[in-house]
């Protein structure tokens, strides 16, 4: 799905994400997903030039498994002139947490650039599996859902 590169997009996104995956997956689950989807989004709303056009895609991928749904939510930006990542911040800091977010909610997380700009990815394991908290520089991405 793309997305304008403002406030409007990211809540086009979070409803988008609301309506497709909420008879799919447990209401605790969803409310994960849609928060970090928001976190992503803002991100690139704050932080990153959009694609051309002025927008911003965002995708997932709902894979079934004998345990449970295993999710990937991507949103793909025209990038930004540093990497996102994880910041120590203070614990009176207004901003700085979107990512801390991120790590806490999903099993892990990473970004990847190629010619379209960057990527920030958060995968959310079956309930009860373990994975690896934060990865980065990822490559070979699986295909996702875009509209």
């Amino acid at each position: 799905m793309a997305v304008p590169h403002d406030g409007v997009g990211a809540r086009q996104a979070r409803h988008w994400l609301a309506d497709e995956l909420g008879a799919a997956v447990p209401p605790a689950l969803l409310a994960d997903l849609v928060a970090v989807l928001a976190e992503l989004v803002g991100n690139a709303v704050r932080h990153a030039d959009p694609l051309p056009g002025g927008v911003i895609r965002v995708g997932w991928q709902l894979c079934s498994t004998p345990t449970g749904p295993r999710i990937r939510l991507q949103v793909t930006d025209g990038g930004a002139p540093v990497e996102p990542r994880i910041r120590a911040i203070e614990p009176d800091a207004p901003d700085g947490r979107g990512l801390h977010i991120v790590a806490t909610l999903a099993s892990r997380w990473g970004v990847y650039r190629d010619g379209l700009g960057q990527s920030v990815w958060a995968e959310f394991e079956p309930a009860g599996q373990q994975a690896d908290q934060v990865v980065t520089d990822a490559v070979g991405e699986p295909g996702l859902v875009v509209a």
